[in-house]
């Protein structure tokens, strides 16, 4: 079985005895070691299932980055204070184009005022766009007419990591190698370009990562994106999660198809 926690426990326990780095995304974007790994989790719900990776980050050793949401399924307080205790990175994974239909200003207020209220929390110098895939718009539109550095934030990685350096990996559509599936979470530009053999390779399981973790088959830098709701022991949530992802992704691979056909026709 895959995506559960043991197998992720594994994952992180290759990581580090091939001797990687793992940086927070805001370690990495002031000072990247050339060996290393940014551990992303995109809380979009199920945030005790984040608060358990936190633990097993910590009991490791290692520290990752943790993206919010502003709704009852992502945000809680308590979660939060408990896992930025730990030494972990606590962004803010917004989405107010979508909760403001579009309106730039409107969805920027919001921003704004959301941003303050993780900052009484914790301290907050990174963001990154939820991809809402069944919403018309785009998250990072925001930024075409506002700029998040002069709100004291350093980075959003789909504007300021490098994926013609960095690598990208996501479990998004509960698959690594779902990029039929998958509206904005992935790079469209860039992947390692100095490892041939490795641009060859197709990963589709957390095992073949584990594996070319193991064979030295692995790049340098990557970011690994998770989703930590998909990730579980439970076999009742396990099961759950599966047959509902399948049928997102049938509804997400149609909009990906549309999307090309009116990009193709621009």
């Amino acid at each position: 079985m895959d995506f559960t926690v043991s197998i992720y426990n594994d994952l992180v326990k290759a990581l580090i005895e091939a001797k990687y780095t793992m940086q927070t995304y805001a370690q990495f974007v002031e000072h990247p070691v050339n060996r290393s790994i940014i551990l992303r989790h995109d809380v979009d719900k199920r945030k005790k299932n984040s608060l358990n990776f936190a633990s097993i980050q910590h009991q490791l050793g290692v520290k990752g980055t943790y993206y919010f949401r502003v709704v009852p399924e992502s945000y809680d307080e308590k979660v939060i204070r408990e896992i930025s205790e730990m030494g972990h990175e606590i962004g803010y994974h917004y989405e107010t184009m979508d909760t403001c239909k579009g309106d730039v200003d409107g969805a920027y207020n919001e921003f704004c005022r959301n941003l303050e209220r993780f900052r009484k929390l914790v301290n907050v110098t990174t963001i990154c766009m939820h991809g809402s895939p069944l919403s018309k718009f785009d998250n990072r539109e925001i930024w075409k007419k506002y700029n998040y550095k002069q709100l004291g934030l350093i980075a959003e990685p789909y504007f300021d990591l490098d994926f013609n350096r960095v690598f990208y990996l996501t479990d998004t559509g509960r698959k690594w190698d779902g990029d039929k599936v998958s509206v904005r979470d992935k790079v469209m530009e860039g992947r390692v370009i100095d490892n041939e053999a490795f641009l060859k390779s197709r990963f589709h399981t957390t095992q073949d990562i584990i594996s070319a973790i193991k064979g030295s088959k692995f790049p340098d830098q990557v970011m690994m994106t998770f989703h930590p709701q998909r990730w579980t022991d439970n076999k009742a949530e396990w099961c759950e999660e599966l047959i509902v992802q399948n049928v997102k992704n049938i509804a997400k691979a149609v909009l990906v198809k549309q999307n090309n056909k009116i990009s193709i026709a621009k």
